[in-house]
């Protein structure tokens, strides 16, 4: 099969969206199907990589003649499928769905995010002046808790599926015996993911300072962003700089070795459409701790593989209580470690992402029979 995605951000770019399309343009190419991407990213020649590339302030990724650049590579190398990948707002891959519905190919759109009240706002002023619920759309989320607002919005004419971030789940299949830290030592709290204000992290730090006042813990949290400085300051503010670290952004490699040494991991983040960071920390068989209201609730279930919370309040006390409750802790890593996340496997997702694919064939194939 020929697959063309298409993604406002794509490598060198190190993302949410940037890394998964990559690791499913390599696992599709594994699979046997031939694959492209076209992005508006600057950056390297890569095998398969078209770069339409407009020079704008910051390299931001978006092209104001898109559609046109598009449509004569769709033109071109008539894909059988146009496979798209939007966040909340993303210009110029939805440049690709307009493309794609103009040359009468089939395409799938996968929304990586979590539409809030006023992007759920824009893409009704946007159906109203484009009428996108009518080019024969597929559309995918990346759980349940993604889909609902979508839904709310494509209304029945456009169906939404469900088609999860795919894991290489072997390559974080712990080796060693489940970790039992010693007594008197504190445990391991661990958190994964871009320093972004809209992932709440000085919240984050706030959660473990009114966890630490009743359980004995100390923390790592792994990335960079611009919500490092404020997050800096609060720690110096509040005497937490002793155990509070931030190492920085960790490759895959360290991450794995880091939860091999953790005892819980927390997702805090409210707006959390998936949580690649919290998969990968179940399936190196960590307890997790997030929001009941995200993506991660789609794979952490109460008491199985972690604990979830509906507020601020909720999450420290699943913290305290893991981080207490030993025999539980370690019965749900145990859990972890002998059960895989299957359906994030990547067999599975690209088995769903090609239903997905004859679904929109079908739908295509319909659209231009009736406009004929």
């Amino acid at each position: 099969m020929r697959i063309l995605h298409i993604s406002d951000c794509y490598l060198p770019r190190l993302g949410g969206i940037e890394v998964q399309v990559a690791d499913l343009v390599r696992a599709q190419r594994g699979a046997g199907h031939d694959v492209e991407v076209a992005t508006a990213t600057p950056g390297e020649d890569l095998p398969g990589v078209h770069r339409i590339v407009a020079r704008l302030p910051f390299d931001l990724p978006v092209h104001p003649f898109g559609v046109g650049h598009l449509l004569r590579l769709m033109t071109s190398r008539r894909p059988d499928v146009v496979h798209v990948h939007a966040g909340a707002v993303s210009p110029f891959a939805w440049m690709g769905a307009r493309a794609a519905a103009r040359a009468h190919l089939p395409a799938v759109v996968t929304v990586h995010s979590m539409w809030d009240p006023v992007t759920r706002g824009l893409y009704h002023a946007l159906r109203g002046a484009f009428e996108w619920q009518g080019w024969g759309l597929v559309g995918t989320a990346v759980s349940e808790a993604a889909a609902r607002p979508i839904r709310a919005v494509a209304g029945r004419q456009v169906p939404v599926h469900v088609v999860s971030n795919g894991l290489d789940v072997s390559g974080w299949r712990p080796t060693g015996p489940v970790r039992r830290a010693p007594q008197g030592e504190p445990v391991h709290v661990v958190a994964v993911g871009r320093l972004a204000p809209r992932k709440q992290p000085v919240r984050l730090l706030r959660l473990l300072r009114e966890a630490r006042r009743r359980a004995d813990l100390r923390a790592t949290i792994v990335g960079d962003g611009p919500a490092r400085a404020s997050m800096e300051r609060y720690l110096a503010k509040h005497g937490m700089t002793g155990w509070v670290s931030l190492p920085g952004r960790y490759p895959r490699e360290r991450i794995r070795e880091l939860l091999a040494e953790a005892d819980v991991f927390v997702a805090p983040a409210p707006r959390e459409s998936f949580g690649l960071a919290a998969l990968e920390a179940r399936a190196a068989g960590v307890p997790v701790v997030a929001r009941a209201q995200s993506g991660v609730a789609d794979f952490v279930r109460p008491g199985k593989e972690g604990l979830l919370g509906r507020d601020f309040d909720e999450l420290v006390s699943s913290v305290v209580r893991l981080a207490t409750d030993r025999e539980l802790r370690e019965l749900i890593a145990e859990h972890n470690r002998g059960t895989e996340p299957s359906r994030c496997s990547w067999p599975v997702v690209l088995e769903g992402f090609e239903r997905c694919y004859d679904q929109a064939r079908d739908r295509a194939a319909h659209r231009t029979y009736r406009g004929r």
